[in-house]
């Protein structure tokens, strides 16, 4: 993979802005809501026997109080799902192609929504790496 394609998609990640203003017009992401979770590691094993692996900066918003209570508690069950997800994603990856990121996120949105049961948690995504 193409090392200087993957800090241009970190350039274009860290260029968006940082808060999204909600339909209540309050900001979506806040210091409160937020909170971060490890990194996600998958395994990859290309066609032609090369190995690598695939890093995922994850982290979530959940503005309702009580759904963030039962995530952070929920976290390891949560790490787990995005462990899968992420997994299951890496298995996908062709070699010299870029990881979709839409794709991804939405795997580990639905990830998380079945891990604390209910949806109301939005998946952040930092830096993803498949090398």
């Amino acid at each position: 993979m193409d090392r200087r394609a993957l800090l241009g998609l970190a350039a274009v990640a860290l260029s968006t802005p940082a808060k999204a203003s909600a339909p209540g017009g309050d900001s979506a992401a806040s210091a409160e809501s937020y909170f971060r979770l490890p990194i996600v590691t998958a395994s990859l094993i290309y066609g032609n026997g090369r190995r690598g692996v695939l890093s995922i900066e994850t982290g979530l918003d959940v503005p309702d109080a009580a759904l963030r209570a039962r995530a952070q508690q929920s976290a390891p069950r949560v790490r787990a799902a995005f462990n899968a997800a992420a997994q299951q994603f890496a298995n996908g990856l062709r070699p010299g192609m870029a990881p979709n990121i839409d794709q991804l996120s939405a795997a580990l949105q639905t990830a998380a929504n079945t891990a604390l049961g209910r949806p109301g948690a939005r998946v952040l995504l930092g830096t993803v790496m498949a090398v």
